[in-house]
């Protein structure tokens, strides 16, 4: 093979390599929720079928079937398909490190070692092979072995790009957002061009708050690698940092184009498109977002809220339901079951919802829910059985235990009077409105409902919905406007 030959082989390898390498040292996503990171190889824009050039050296038509075998997203394929190489391949290191790259992506590290250790024993290629070995020891788990084949990658060259992308990736994992940065900034002096690289020194530039520096990497990331669906996607959330979320949208709808399956694109899209007021836009890149995966519990959040705030009840109801079918931990969708619940009077089951919200995350306001149901079903026995439960575990100079106290004896009036004097005097804003909506609700069950419109009053004119009993006394006024 002559040396112009030998260039092309190399060339082709290069386009090649960074889909079977992005998996391998890919910067961990620690900002956005775990889910679907990444371009695949099928993503990428299919290529024109063209027909073998016949006056192609073999090794050159060799490298095209093999190219052809990965974009078809089988790595099996591609490792198989070696059994056609020429002879004339057989001891070249690019093939050799090339086959044993597809073998790591396929975790057959063994047969990988074989052929690293075959290439350090035997040939000058010792700087890729040593790379090979530090992401053998990532793959296999191997800390100590990780450890050493960096080291010797840093004494030979202390800007070689695999060594410190591996080193900034454990950073990142770190939250040692300044020392990956400058893992990376090595690393991109090692090889300008590598797309790792690149892409963990942008990503860890916006982690630091250097905006225009990300920006700056981001759209470098993209003259390396214009299928890059990530870069866009980041470069939609730097617009959104500016609030341009025109600019967002056509940024993330740009990575859609790219990877049109990737949940956190349309999770994105939806809050870009809810920003603009186009709230229709939003909910279906959220439901979108949920065929691509039913059983993750961020785009039903989302969507749940936007049909909460447009009074679409029941469907909100729907959505906060598959969120904690999805996610049986996150507390702030019971909260969201039960007040919708009790806004449909439909006490058991808002019972059960601020039930659970509190075995989750204890709080005397979902202790006080709870009571309120029993004693709007009339079950005043169950209301004292558990108050009492509630108020072991509360101090009694508390506003919670007073008007729990209240509940649980129905007075008398001098209690009532009590009560209403400590509340005048609480100093916090947010305590003292949540404690007036029980208390109004205490004189609405005793059917004074006069008084209990008074207190709902006070709560609304707060103008301050930080506490979810602010909605309830809403409701209150405006769905009982004889009360007031």
């Amino acid at each position: 093979m002559n040396k112009k030959q030998s260039r092309t082989l190399k060339v082709m390898l290069l386009l090649t390599a960074p889909v079977i390498f992005f998996n391998c040292v890919s910067t961990p996503n620690e900002k956005t929720p775990p889910h679907k990171q990444g371009t695949s190889a099928a993503s990428l824009p299919e290529k024109k079928q063209e027909k073998p050039n016949k006056n192609q050296p073999p090794e050159v038509v060799f490298v095209e079937g093999l190219q052809k075998s990965l974009q078809s997203g089988s790595i099996d394929d591609a490792i198989a398909y070696f059994d056609q190489m020429p002879s004339n391949l057989n001891g070249n290191d690019d093939m050799k490190i090339l086959k044993a790259s597809l073998l790591i992506s396929a975790n057959r590290t063994e047969e990988a070692s074989e052929i690293a250790n075959e290439i350090l024993n035997s040939s000058s290629s010792k700087i890729e092979a040593l790379e090979l070995c530090a992401q053998i020891a990532i793959v296999s788990g191997n800390k100590e072995a990780q450890n050493t084949a960096i080291n010797k990658l840093l004494a030979i060259d202390p800007n070689n790009a695999t060594a410190n992308v591996i080193q900034g990736n454990q950073q990142a994992l770190k939250k040692k957002y300044k020392l990956a940065r400058n893992n990376y900034a090595k690393a991109i002096k090692g090889d300008p061009n590598n797309t790792d690289a690149v892409f963990g020194y942008a990503k860890m530039s916006y982690y630091t708050n250097n905006i225009s520096t990300s920006e700056k990497y981001f759209k470098r990331l993209l003259e390396i690698d214009p299928h890059n669906s990530i870069a866009y996607q980041y470069l939609g959330k730097l617009a959104a940092e500016k609030e341009n979320y025109l600019a967002a949208s056509d940024y993330i709808e740009k990575a859609i184009e790219i990877d049109p399956n990737n949940y956190n694109y349309f999770i994105d899209l939806g809050q870009y498109m809810r920003f603009r007021g186009k709230y229709t836009e939003a909910e279906k890149a959220w439901t979108r977002a949920i065929e691509i995966d039913p059983t993750y519990f961020l785009a039903y959040t989302y969507r749940a809220g936007l049909r909460d705030e447009q009074d679409r009840f029941a469907e909100a109801l729907a959505d906060y339901n598959k969120i904690v079918e999805t996610n049986p931990k996150y507390y702030f969708a019971y909260e969201e079951i039960g007040i919708l619940e009790f806004h449909e009077e439909n006490w058991a089951k808002c019972r059960a919802a601020f039930e659970k919200a509190n075995a989750i995350k204890p709080s005397s306001a979902y202790q006080l829910m709870i009571v309120i149901t029993y004693l709007q079903e009339k079950k005043s026995i169950d209301a004292k059985a558990y108050s009492e439960t509630c108020m072991k575990t509360m101090s009694r100079d508390s506003l919670d235990y007073k008007i729990m106290r209240l509940f649980h004896d129905q007075g008398p009036i001098n209690a009532e009077n009590a009560f209403a004097r400590d509340l005048a005097n609480e100093s916090s804003s947010t305590k003292r409105g949540k404690m007036t909506f029980y208390f109004a609700m205490y004189y609405w069950l005793k059917n004074s409902k006069k008084i209990a419109a008074e207190y709902f009053g006070k709560i609304v004119s707060m103008q301050s919905p930080m506490f979810f009993e602010y909605r309830l006394a809403e409701w209150a006024l405006n769905e009982n406007p004889k009360e007031r």
